[in-house]
């Protein structure tokens, strides 16, 4: 008997000391998973859905809403009340402006007066003691304005009405100023 090993015909490299497991190399690390990210991007975009329908109903909640009523007739049928209120919604909005008291007269006294909108100014005329003119209201303007200049003396007041707000002002003396303006705001009012 002979105390050889068997030979083997290939090279099996270093071989673990007895009773070790062999080393296993780590796994790659994982990044976020497709899912995670299509999940937090579908989340993004409830996200902004939800903030913007909060501002929308911000800026268009804030118009006057139409309402109806009914009537009950004689013989028991309703009748419908609403005619009237939508006639009064779609009746024409208009801005006024308005100046009124005491300015001299002539060559050298007067009130200098223009009116109108961002995108609209007009030239006024003070007579009698009054001045009042309309415009058509816009919801696109950014504001209306009323300014009044005395020439020389006077005693005079001033206003601007939009429908649903009034702004108003006085001047006297000199050549002082009567200057009123609603401007629009981002909700869709006016101050």
């Amino acid at each position: 008997m002979s105390n050889q090993q068997p030979q083997h015909s290939g090279w099996a490299g270093p071989q673990p000391p007895y009773g070790q497991p062999p080393f296993q190399p780590q796994p790659p690390k994982k990044g976020p998973g497709a899912g995670k990210v299509i999940g937090l991007g579908c989340l993004g975009l409830v996200g902004v859905t939800v903030v913007l329908g909060i501002a929308g109903a911000v800026v268009g909640g804030s118009g006057a809403s139409k309402s109806t009523s009914t009537t009950t007739t004689r013989n028991g049928t309703a009748a419908d009340d609403g005619k009237a209120d939508s006639k009064k919604a779609d009746a024409p909005k208009t801005v006024v402006f308005k100046v009124w008291g005491t300015a001299p007269a002539g060559v050298l006294g007067g009130l200098d007066i223009n009116y109108g909108s961002d995108n609209d100014t007009r030239k006024g005329t003070f007579k009698d003691g009054e001045f009042e003119a309309t415009l058509p209201f816009s919801k696109k303007a950014m504001y209306y304005t009323l300014n009044a200049q005395l020439q020389g003396s006077g005693d005079i007041n001033c206003s601007v009405t939009v429908p649903g707000q009034t702004t108003s002002g006085h001047a006297s003396g000199g050549y002082n100023i009567c200057n009123v303006q609603l401007s629009s705001d981002f909700t869709g009012g006016w101050r």
